[in-house]
């Protein structure tokens, strides 16, 4: 049986620093139908900052 990307779409987390810098990660429409914003790290401005969904 085939993955259902339905439930699961891919999305891009763009760096709230203006560097341009993206994560590509996929989250669980069900769960968390909101746009997801995490602290992660961004290498460009050397510092963790949030990043929020891009669609």
């Amino acid at each position: 049986m085939a993955k259902s990307t339905d439930t699961r779409p891919v999305i891009k987390l763009r760096s709230t620093a203006g560097t341009g810098f993206t994560y590509v990660t996929t989250k669980n429409r069900r769960n968390t139908p909101d746009r997801l914003h995490l602290k992660k790290y961004d290498p460009v401005a050397r510092a963790h900052v949030e990043f929020r969904e891009e669609r």
